[in-house]
């Protein structure tokens, strides 16, 4: 068995976790100057989690007929990325036209991201042991602010993320392009990450992958220390 000389992680639901609903809304409320009930801030948040519209949190119950094809590319282009999912909280009536896009904006913050309790341990010690660390994303925007303002940044070579190269897991080209930054062949770079389909596309490539569950921060408190076991 080729020994693991390093790792890639996935962003969302495997190192971070975006924050629930409710605070989203009430963060974007606050933003935008926009009083609402809080019975009522308490149904919209509801709604525009069913509607798929935070990214990184649930997945649209149903997907609109006019959003479809750009639902599939979104993690592509920043553009997609945004008209996407202020075209599925719009599905929401909410009481200013601009908290759409502050919504959105909202989601791109380090406030609006939780590290799992574990994420910087097992990163450090990855660090300390020499292993080659990355992460790689389908995302529509630039998280590496958001790792720096948690501390994060300092543990990783590379970030290696679909909006920026038009690609999007699982394409193994996403994937080679993490392990060319890594300066590893693929057989010796293990893929960590919560969507087995997105994630897993990795192992076409010759990586191992392991796979975490994507739950809130307070209901994982270890998910990712597995991963020191498995690496040289």
């Amino acid at each position: 068995m080729t020994t693991i000389k390093g790792v890639l992680f996935d962003f969302s639901g495997t190192l971070l976790r975006i924050e629930p609903a409710e605070s989203w809304l009430r963060a974007a409320l606050t933003a935008s100057r926009t009083t609402m009930d809080d019975a009522e801030i308490v149904r919209r948040a509801a709604a525009l989690e069913r509607a798929g519209a935070l990214p990184g949190a649930t997945s649209p119950t149903e997907i609109p007929d006019a959003l479809a094809d750009l639902w599939k590319i979104r993690d592509r282009d920043a553009r997609h990325h945004r008209a996407v999912y202020t075209g599925l909280a719009r599905q929401v009536p909410l009481p200013e036209p601009e908290l759409y896009d502050a919504l959105y904006d909202r989601h791109m913050t380090a406030a609006a991201w939780q590290p799992y309790p574990d994420t910087a341990e097992v990163l450090a010690e990855l660090h300390r042991r020499g292993i080659r660390t990355g992460l790689v994303s389908n995302i529509g925007w630039d998280l590496r602010p958001v790792l720096r303002a948690h501390g994060l940044d300092r543990y990783l070579d590379t970030c290696v993320l679909s909006y920026e190269h038009g690609i999007q897991k699982p394409d193994p080209q996403l994937f080679a392009l993490a392990c060319q930054e890594l300066g590893l062949d693929p057989s010796a770079v293990l893929m960590v990450g919560d969507d087995r389909t997105a994630d897993g596309g990795a192992t076409a490539l010759g990586c191992a992958f392991q796979p975490v569950d994507h739950l809130p921060v307070d209901r994982r408190p270890d998910g990712l220390r597995p991963v020191l076991d498995l690496v040289g």
